[in-house]
């Protein structure tokens, strides 16, 4: 048994025991019952000096009848009427009488916790069980964004590479166009010079006669 079904338990049975008055109220004024000592010695008058004819059990009911000085004249669950000290009586319900309802109220609290355990042990299932899917998913997730972060490096370093090979390229572009642009130059200085010290054909002269 868990501590919290420990004290609804007790709690119960601190409720039955306040309701102990009451219910002696309800069962009639006249009706008491033996002290819970093991013997209770009854006598056949009203004082110390008439002599003991019996014992009641302890928890026993009885009604009284009378009352004389310190003294009860009660009569018992077999109809015998005797003298019993009025202190060896008490108002309540004996721990013998308590028991059996305070076990039928234990066994309704118990079987009531056990409801209620059942349900919260339900509920505890279900939500474990969506917490589970849920880490699952978040796993599923942070495994796919892993993923994703590995693919957006590797695009990254693949377009690093691509721009590199295309800086390279136009550098290589750019010398080809100075070296085209620098042989075209040097040509036609070359031919500039070379021209001029070309032999020049001499011009006939058309001659008509």
């Amino acid at each position: 048994m868990t501590m919290h079904r420990i004290k609804i338990v007790f709690a119960g049975v601190s409720l039955g025991l306040m309701a102990l008055p009451l219910h002696a109220q309800q069962s009639g004024d006249n009706t008491h019952w033996v002290s819970e000592q093991l013997t209770t010695y009854v006598r056949s008058g009203p004082t110390d000096g008439y002599r003991i004819v019996g014992t009641l059990t302890a928890g026993e009911p009885v009604t009284v009848l009378e009352v004389s000085g310190d003294y009860s004249r009660v009569e018992d669950t077999e109809g015998d009427r005797v003298w019993v000290l009025s202190d060896e009586l008490q108002e309540e319900p004996s721990a013998r009488e308590q028991l059996p309802r305070l076990q039928n109220q234990v066994a309704e609290l118990e079987a009531e916790l056990d409801g209620i355990n059942e349900t919260w042990e339900g509920r505890v299932s279900a939500m474990t069980e969506t917490l589970e899917a849920r880490e699952r998913r978040i796993a599923e997730l942070e495994e796919r964004n892993h993923q994703l972060d590995s693919e957006a490096e590797q695009s990254r370093r693949t377009i690093r590479q691509l721009q590199a090979r295309l800086d390279t390229q136009e550098e290589d572009l750019l010398m080809r166009y100075f070296m085209y642009g620098g042989g075209v130059a040097g040509a036609g200085l070359l031919v500039g010079l070379i021209i001029p010290h070309l032999p020049r054909r001499k011009r006939k002269r058309d001659r008509w006669f």
